[in-house]
């Protein structure tokens, strides 16, 4: 399994850290993909340098684009056409297209939620029940479109993308690890 998480600048370091280190503690190889190149900096001032840039990553070789929050990240993210593009192709795909906190907007700017049932952070609401079924849940699953509602609920968004990505014993293996589950 690979994941490609697109870093953009004012990316919620919460949510980015998080679904990083649990996909990975799961055995899942995941790819930082910085918008450009160089070190990202999140929006409370971390640092992170990516594995590689965006124009390099290959999306034909992923099985899953996951959009962390973050403002203004994932402002920056839907202003990137590049990523717009990755979304909808891996959408196309039936690949997993997930996204957290103000994210699932880019879904939204990308043409891939209209009709499906999904969460985002409370300031987005209008924006994304305007095109898809809102849920007031801490993570929406439909089909293989996942969204979650922020800082909060980062972990249980990462368990959920482990148990979709690499089935339900690894989910419970490194939420066991992490003291998550018992």
């Amino acid at each position: 399994m690979k994941v490609v998480v697109p870093l953009a600048e004012g990316f919620e370091e919460i949510e980015f850290v998080t679904v990083v280190d649990i996909l990975r503690r799961a055995g899942i190889d995941v790819e930082i993909a910085g918008l450009r190149d160089g070190p990202v900096q999140g929006s409370h001032g971390v640092r992170v340098i990516p594995d590689t840039t965006f124009d390099k990553v290959d999306l034909n070789s992923a099985d899953a684009i996951v959009l962390p929050g973050g403002n203004p990240g994932f402002i920056n993210l839907g202003k990137d056409e590049r990523v717009l593009d990755a979304v909808r192709k891996m959408s196309a795909a039936g690949k997993y297209v997930a996204a957290i906190c103000g994210a699932p907007s880019v879904l939204v700017k990308a043409g891939v939620l209209s009709g499906r049932m999904a969460t985002v952070h409370p300031a987005g609401k209008e924006e994304v029940a305007a095109c898809a079924r809102y849920m007031d849940e801490r993570v929406v699953v439909d089909g293989k479109m996942v969204t979650s509602q922020g800082p909060g609920t980062a972990m249980d968004f990462a368990l959920k993308l482990v148990e979709l990505l690499a089935g339900k014993e690894a989910m419970l293996n490194v939420g066991r690890e992490t003291l998550v589950l018992k």
